[in-house]
């Protein structure tokens, strides 16, 4: 239980370094409209620290960890939000300075960033059927 506690603190606080990267970048490049760096904090929250303190909490009641489809899980899931994420940067970044992509850079940035949302759907079915398992 408690890995899935640092889980979600490490998301948390690369929530709270994304929201005051956002906050500061944009305001130091003078930039006011709307941008992907603007819902990096919410993903890391969202898809970082809730998720896994509700894991903690089935954790706490049941052997989730044995089970080879939570295992899956926890590789597969971490590694498709953080991919998801560093790639809402990498995009975020170019919106903000006025940047303009190349359209094969536009399109490698936007299917990595389709590879890593295959990977968190991938991960969230893995872990519902863990938990189907456990009860």
């Amino acid at each position: 239980m408690k890995m899935y506690l640092n889980f979600s603190l490490f998301y948390a606080v690369a929530a709270m370094a994304g929201g005051v990267f956002y906050r500061e970048f944009t305001k130091w490049n003078g930039f006011s409209g709307s941008t992907t760096l603007g819902k990096v904090h919410t993903h890391l929250f969202l898809l970082g620290m809730m998720v896994f303190l509700v894991v903690a909490l089935f954790a706490k009641n049941g052997n989730l960890h044995t089970q080879k489809t939570f295992r899956a899980f926890l590789y597969i899931y971490n590694t498709g939000v953080l991919l998801m994420v560093i790639m809402m940067i990498i995009r975020g970044i170019p919106q903000v300075t006025g940047i303009t992509l190349s359209s094969g850079i536009d399109a490698a940035i936007s299917g990595i960033a389709g590879i890593g949302h295959i990977l968190v759907g991938t991960g969230i079915i893995l872990l519902l059927v863990s938990l189907k398992k456990l009860f």
